[in-house]
């Protein structure tokens, strides 16, 4: 359990093993541990388990978000253990890429394996206790079933928990048999009333302000959720919340933060800037979890949006940044009309490129620092279209940003324990990760220097991080002079 040093950005790293440096020191750099009280309490949770925290707690349960380094303190008494995780087996990007490239396990999948594993955790099981697994990647327990009989997983929850939670609970202390899996689908979603305010911090003040998204993307799992608004007041109460415990930074969270009130794809600036004034004047400084480009485009040409909620963010000497995660996934329109023909709308799909490119101009004027995530490798790709997204990299140089390629791996890879030995790169994938490593240290050198952990206090983190990019720049130098005799082989 981390907040990463208070920067989401760098939760990245927590998705790779350590390169470099030892691995405590990357675990440091990544994912330091997070303060807890005398109880085992963290001071922040992640989001998600603060949500099912609430959820038992308003249904009379007594329930609690626990520290890993903590959990002997229940153990011998507790009835259930709930566990999630953003990606339990590291299937997900961009821990698949990392993985597949260095062939070394990433760190957020030991540090899931050691504590599931724990001799204590296992003693408890055998005492009665159930062990009930959740989150974004509960998926990929369908895909290792060897490790759902290994570590005796009693049930699996898939999707919106918020109600069912509360059933599930009840099945416990009433001692009757539980479901191997649930899925929670749109008709059993839990309406804005029925999802429980957080009652204790969140990681990094994030609160979410929406959930589902109108796109439709084909690898996108979200356009499956009902799309449902937050109203202020109920966003306001979680705003409280962070506050009162100390925290005044925070991560507006939505799968697109600018459909936030929208009229289906189109964003509209009265219910985004009214957001905007709430959030500001509690946080001192804000970033949102995820926007599409097409959204960014669409509401600084229409309405100067972009612009106008520049001057609410940026309204005192906090805040010099913004610091969002948008999908780019491709620079070919060709693939981009495969896969997810909705993702420039309102705009023609065949522009998509220069959809892109119009929303990093608009998002560097306003100091915007996006990290765009790509993906390559998909089935329907072609060599071209690796080179339509080289040729967008490039014309990206101009913008302020971080890139992220991340590799796609199909499903039936994931069946075998050395899957990652399959994933090869071609010549074209080779270049397309060699243009984004110059592209990311050269604007990473600046964000550091002119945004990023500014103050005494993170000068270590500073330094390590510059530590690291010196010498992932020696030892790209290396591999380019080699890159010839390895493409031969």
């Amino acid at each position: 359990m981390t907040n990463h040093h208070g920067k989401e950005f760098l939760g990245f790293l927590g998705t790779g093993p350590a390169v470099g440096v030892p691995e405590s020191v990357w675990k440091w750099l990544a994912c330091p541990k997070m303060k807890t009280d005398d109880l085992g309490r963290p001071v922040q949770a992640p989001y998600g388990l603060r949500k099912v925290e609430a959820s038992l707690i308003d249904a009379g349960f007594k329930a609690a978000v626990i520290d890993p380094d903590h959990l002997n303190k229940y153990l011998e008494t507790a009835k259930a253990l709930m566990v999630s995780h953003h990606d339990y087996f590291a299937f997900g990007p961009p821990s698949s890429t990392w993985w597949g490239i260095t062939k070394k396990e990433p760190i957020n999948y030991k540090s899931f394996q050691e504590l599931i594993r724990r001799p204590e955790i296992k003693k408890a099981k055998e005492r009665g206790m159930k062990i009930i697994a959740g989150g974004p990647s509960v998926w990929q327990w369908l895909w290792r079933e060897d490790m759902i009989q290994d570590v005796q997983i009693d049930t699996l929850v898939d999707g919106e928990a918020d109600r069912f939670i509360v059933k599930l609970a009840q099945m416990i202390m009433d001692n009757e048999p539980l479901p191997k899996y649930v899925y929670i689908g749109a008709d059993e979603a839990p309406s804005v009333d029925e999802i429980s305010e957080i009652k204790g911090a969140s990681v990094n003040g994030l609160i979410e302000i929406m959930r589902g998204c109108a796109r439709s993307c084909r690898f996108c799992s979200v356009t499956l959720r009902p799309t449902r608004y937050y109203p202020l007041d109920k966003i306001e109460k979680e705003l409280l919340v962070n506050v009162k415990n100390g925290v005044r930074h925070g991560v507006i969270h939505s799968d697109d933060v600018l459909f936030y009130g929208a009229t289906g794809i189109f964003p509209r600036p009265e219910p985004l800037i009214k957001l905007h004034k709430l959030v500001k004047k509690y946080y001192k400084t804000i970033a949102w979890s995820h926007a599409s480009l097409a959204a960014i485009r669409y509401s600084e040409e229409k309405y100067g949006l972009i612009s106008k909620l520049s001057e609410i963010i940026y309204d005192n000497e906090s805040q010099k940044y913004l610091g969002v995660e948008v999908g780019i996934e491709t620079g070919s329109s060709r693939l981009a009309k495969e896969i997810m023909p909705a993702k420039s709308a309102p705009f023609k799909i065949e522009e998509y490129p220069e959809t892109v490119e119009q929303a990093f101009k608009i998002m560097h004027e306003n100091r915007i620092i996006p990290a765009g995530t790509m993906i390559v490798g998909l089935p329907e790709e072609t060599e071209d279209d690796v080179y339509k997204t080289i040729e967008l990299v490039d014309n990206l140089r101009s913008y302020r940003s971080i890139l992220v390629p991340m590799f796609f791996v199909p499903m039936g890879y994931f069946k075998n324990k050395d899957w990652f030995t399959r994933i090869k790169l071609t010549e074209a994938h080779i270049e397309l990760y060699r243009k984004v490593f110059w592209h990311d240290v050269y604007w990473g050198e600046d964000i550091m220097n002119r945004f990023y952990m500014k103050g005494p206090l993170y000068y270590p983190v500073r330094m390590a991080l510059k530590l690291f990019l010196r010498i992932a720049k020696r030892q790209m130098r290396k591999i380019e002079a080699n890159l010839g005799k390895y493409l031969k082989k």
